[in-house]
């Protein structure tokens, strides 16, 4: 998904004052697969965990670069409240 669509749906789910200030990572947006809410919290943007690693792999890292770097500059990333959550998503046996 494309930043454009990804903010296009936040806009048709959300007011504006609910999810301006959202974080979206231009590198690995094709992992983008919604947003997730809990009690006391915003909505964040979420990505697919497994798919993030695909894409550094797919831009010329090796498997434990992709990792290295993700673990580093993406998922140990704070940004505040609006800071990205990855998920690792189950997969049909």
């Amino acid at each position: 998904m494309k930043r454009e669509e990804i903010v296009k749906f936040l806009g048709n789910e959300y007011p504006l004052d609910e999810w301006e200030g959202i974080i979206l990572f231009d590198d690995i947006e094709d992992a983008f697969v919604g947003v997730a809410e809990r009690i006391g919290m915003g909505p964040v943007a979420t990505y697919d965990y497994d798919k993030c690693i695909e894409i550094y792999i797919r831009d010329g890292m090796d498997y434990e670069e992709a990792v290295e770097h993700f673990n580093f500059n993406t998922i140990g990333l704070w940004a505040g409240d609006k800071t990205p959550i990855f998920v690792r998503l189950a997969e049909d046996e």
